[in-house]
């Protein structure tokens, strides 16, 4: 009885430590961070993108599929190697840096292998932080506005 009780209360303390979670379909692009922060030595896997969208985010990170788990032999998630994300949401694009924490690879077929990778946010600029916790608490309203607009087929 009492190790019900206590299996209970840690996991109910476990799932509110956990930022919520939305489920929030934007595009992503995602490059590696460049090591060496002198101009003009950008190498080329730092110049790669590899483009995706989000399966769900939180204040504290992002979900998103991708195509591939690695940028020519740099592995996304692994040895806190800090990444760019651009993501695009409701009327601009909001830039982070992130660090990916997890893969798990999704898909049924080799033509279709995506991944799932699970990133943790590090840093972004306090303008891109407001605006992306204004989408994240906002979210079902924006995108139910940005697919109002699409589906009268006016592009801006």
């Amino acid at each position: 009885m009492l190790r019900e009780i206590a299996t209970r209360f840690t996991r109910v303390i476990a799932e509110r430590r956990v930022a919520p979670r939305k489920k929030v379909s934007v595009a992503v692009r995602v490059r590696l961070a460049p090591l060496n922060t002198a101009v003009g030595h950008a190498k080329e896997a730092e110049k790669l993108i590899l483009s995706g969208s989000t399966i769900d985010i939180s204040t504290c990170g992002v979900g998103m599929i991708l195509p591939s788990i690695r940028i020519n032999e740099n592995y996304l998630v692994g040895q806190d190697r800090l990444l760019i994300v651009e993501m695009d949401i409701h009327d601009r694009t909001v830039i982070m840096k992130v660090v990916g924490r997890r893969y798990e690879e999704v898909g049924e077929h080799l033509s279709v292998k995506r991944f799932l990778v699970g990133a943790e946010i590090a840093e972004m600029t306090p303008t891109d932080r407001v605006a992306y916790e204004y989408f994240l608490n906002n979210a079902r309203k924006l995108t139910k506005k940005m697919g109002d607009v699409l589906e009268l087929g006016r592009l801006d």
